[in-house]
């Protein structure tokens, strides 16, 4: 019975889906089309398209945009033949990539666009980041992404914005992930990656043009049940800068409230980090950064004060596998050991999961204070969010309470 399941998942279904699409949006006389072209790879000298969709007997294909343009407004659609992961190179591939494996690599990209400037890795889990970081090299910001959320980053995607060296991929290889992303891997990392033979290594190789796509759109559709779709414009971050942001204030009963204390630049450098990162996490989210590295990321939740809950657990429980990975060299699932483990509590206790002196991420307002207090209490000292509720005056007096700062962004982030 359990090898007939196995089957399931390496099943490769050779799709129907025709090698060219139209779109048109048609106003009387005025046509627009988008002309897409079905995306193969050569495989062991077999084309390929997709393994599969979502799940095993899901056919799927993937599309580039090869011609054509879109203008509704004073919205363009992003122009034919700027291709990132629609055209991606695969150097290794094992088990050729499958749909989920092009939208977690996708959601990478989107968020990886944002941080050009510096070595940065996004790990991607079901489409939703479970570890985001920068440092001064390329294996740092991996360690840091890994270690943010070992146990989720396994089976990852790892998308890299630098050349991969042979360090990165050795700490890549210490365990299992399913693709790789970068615009280069140096000499012998190949050889590396090897050993792991259904790793998907993918190059694109026009990487350092992702700057290019931060603020351009393209049509987001959203297929119903019945048939029938949703189309709006993808979403674009605006504030992305320190002076994008509006230290919170308020005016409510009369009265005018307004933050107490003006953000750091450490504090600066958090949010904006943090928002950007929050751009592409399923909504209702909040997320907990420091040091320019996700400490806790809660995602899809129904209301605002549980998944800041969720994040705050997920922080302690996240810390705490960290520390008895690095000691003991196994997870703290694992560990037998009741004194060490204890040790181990007692530390990420202490420290409140390393959240102190972290700050908040929103991707919506708060529409009371139970929300916020729930990092003020774990020593949040920042916090980031857009704005605009009835309310604002409580989240207001509770960072004054606690001597946190925080800042508007004036525009919401919901992702579905």
């Amino acid at each position: 019975m359990a090898e007939d399941l196995k089957k399931m998942y390496k099943t490769i279904l050779d799709d129907h889906f025709p090698s060219q699409m139209e779109i048109s949006f048609v106003e009387k006389e005025k046509r627009q089309t988008l002309f897409y072209e079905k995306v193969t790879w050569i495989i062991d000298n077999v084309e390929k398209g997709l393994r599969y969709g979502e799940n095993p007997g899901q056919e799927a294909a993937v599309y580039k945009l090869i011609n054509g343009n879109l203008a509704l407004g004073e919205v363009q659609n992003i122009l034919p033949g700027r291709y990132l992961v629609s055209d991606m190179e695969l150097l290794q591939s094992g088990k050729h990539p499958g749909k989920t494996n092009m939208t977690d690599a996708d959601n990478a990209l989107n968020i990886l666009r944002y941080f050009t400037g510096k070595p940065t890795v996004v790990i991607v889990k079901h489409n939703n980041p479970c570890g985001v970081a920068q440092s001064d090299s390329i294996d740092g910001a991996y360690m840091k992404a890994c270690m943010a959320d070992r146990i989720a980053a396994f089976g990852g995607c790892i998308a890299l914005n630098r050349p991969v060296d042979k360090a990165a991929a050795e700490a890549i290889c210490t365990q299992y992930s399913e693709v790789v992303v970068a615009p280069e891997f140096e000499e012998g990392v190949i050889d590396i990656f090897a050993a792991k033979k259904n790793l998907r290594v993918i190059r694109i190789g026009n990487m350092d043009r992702l700057n290019e796509f931060v603020g351009t759109r393209y049509v987001d559709f959203k297929n119903l049940m019945d048939g029938g779709l949703i189309a709006q414009w993808s979403f674009t971050p605006e504030a992305r800068e320190v002076g994008d942001l509006k230290i919170a204030q308020c005016t409510n009963g009369g009265k005018t409230y307004e933050i107490a204390r003006k953000p750091n630049q450490k504090e600066y450098d958090d949010m904006i980090f943090g928002w950007l990162v929050e751009s592409g996490i399923t909504s209702n989210s909040v997320i907990y950064v420091k040091d320019l590295a996700t400490v806790g990321i809660g995602t899809g939740e129904q209301d605002r004060v549980g998944v800041a809950e969720i994040a705050r657990d997920k922080a302690y429980r996240k810390l705490a596998d960290r520390y008895c990975f690095e000691s003991f060299a196994v997870s703290y699932n694992d560990l037998d050991d009741a004194d060490k483990k204890k040790e181990i509590d007692a530390l990420v206790a202490e420290e409140k999961g390393g959240l102190i002196g972290a700050s908040m991420v929103s991707d919506a307002f708060f529409p009371f204070r139970d929300g916020i207090d729930v990092g003020l209490n774990q020593g949040v000292t920042a916090v980031i969010q857009p704005g605009g509720s009835t309310n604002d005056y409580q989240s207001i007096e509770a960072c004054n309470e606690a001597d946190a700062t925080m800042v508007y962004t004036g525009q919401r982030c919901f992702k579905h």
